[in-house]
């Protein structure tokens, strides 16, 4: 058997999925090379090899996590989510109270005597689209009924999100809305839907008090300072105007690969803005290429959505994939200046140990339906 037939046999499920994890795998160790360079003279003195080596594992790792996730069988995930969910909700509260400061945000836990961090709001939203597709899926005939609505998937989505959002809003509001989402395509009665949506303004009315208390704790300042930049700056602030530059720069085929000049003034090139950095490289064509792999990515599971014999496996690809795809054009929308600054990475591609590792989970699982899916049709 040749190479190509034994990689094909072992990679199942939908082969233009794994292409375009492929790709964004490759740019990801591309362009985080080519925009570590003044972290790597901060740090290390210029050592940006030892950045690329690291980011590098951190990809291989993750792809052998989709490699893994992909061979369990999807009602596997189901079966778990409960507890992965009750798991999450300690570990989002030793994050708010006793987490990393790091840019002064508590988005982190760092692990004894490793020395490495990590984010507790991937797990925890990865945790949370399992247990609503979940609950969705096996309340079908209930989907109309208060108690069935208001308990197994209102309250989970109010006390996940409303957790995360003290040190990390955009991640918290993306996750309410992919939540929102689910609700809607799993035909959740549009009350609940409504009444969702209206106790998380309440919620979130909520934090913004607590934070005028709390500001160690809750950064409310910060989000009232981003909306007012947005507003009252049309050109954005330094670094909205430092991305543009660099997006100009590349006009319509780039400066090259490792040719990025504002990499060296653009703040966080490598993960919130890493965008820009590929518009520059790699111009305006580079960075449609990079919008359509998305988008692609999400006609390919909206088609395994149509094509899914089980009701989880629907909304589990559908929760997934509208989370991944929100995430990447709110970055994109950000460099452009057409959201508010958030800290939102750019999925797979942005520098970033637990976001790189809990997407490659994610692909993973959307992999698992779509083997599932393949081997149906071939009975």
């Amino acid at each position: 058997m040749s190479l190509g037939s034994r990689i094909s046999a072992e990679l199942r499920g939908d082969r233009t999925i794994w292409a375009i994890l492929a790709v964004l795998a490759i740019l990801s160790i591309l362009v985080v090379y080519s925009s570590t360079g003044t972290l790597a003279y901060k740090e290390m003195g210029g050592n940006t090899e030892a950045f690329m080596f690291k980011h590098v594992v951190i990809v291989i790792g993750g792809l052998f996590l989709t490699y893994l996730a992909h061979l369990m069988h999807y009602t596997k995930y189901s079966k778990a989510a409960p507890i992965i969910l009750l798991i999450s909700v300690p570990l989002l509260l030793y994050t708010v109270f006793f987490g990393a400061d790091i840019n002064n945000a508590r988005r982190w836990i760092e692990v004894p005597f490793v020395g490495i961090t990590f984010q507790t709001s991937d797990f925890a939203k990865l945790a949370l689209i399992i247990y609503v597709a979940r609950a969705i899926s096996s309340k079908q005939e209930y989907i109309k009924d208060f108690n069935s609505a208001f308990v197994p998937i209102i309250v989970p989505v109010l006390l996940i999100c409303g957790l995360i959002a003290p040190a990390d809003l955009s991640s918290a509001i993306l996750l309410f809305v992919t939540s929102i989402l689910m609700m809607f395509v799993g035909r959740v009665a549009i009350q609940y839907i409504a009444l969702l949506l209206m106790l998380g303004v309440v919620v979130f009315a909520f934090l913004v008090l607590l934070g005028e208390f709390f500001p160690e704790l809750i950064r409310s300042e910060t989000w009232v300072s981003r909306v007012r930049d947005f507003i009252e700056k049309p050109d954005g602030g330094y670094q909205v105007q430092q991305a543009k530059i660099a997006m100009s720069n590349g006009e319509w085929l780039g400066l090259g690969p490792g040719n990025s000049i504002q990499r060296n003034y653009l703040p966080s090139p490598y993960s919130d803005f890493i965008y820009a950095i590929i518009v520059e490289e790699y111009g305006v064509l580079g960075g449609l290429a990079v919008v359509f792999l998305y988008a692609l990515l999400f006609f390919r599971a909206t088609r395994l959505v149509t094509k899914s014999p089980k009701a989880f496996g629907a909304m589990l690809v559908i929760g997934i994939s509208i989370s991944l795809i929100l995430q990447a054009f709110i970055n994109i929308a950000v460099s452009v200046h057409l959201v508010p600054v958030t800290g939102v990475t750019l999925p797979m591609i942005s520098m970033g140990g637990t976001s790189i590792l809990f997407t490659c989970l994610s692909f993973g699982m959307i992999l698992s339906v779509s083997k599932y899916i393949e081997s149906v049709s071939a009975e």
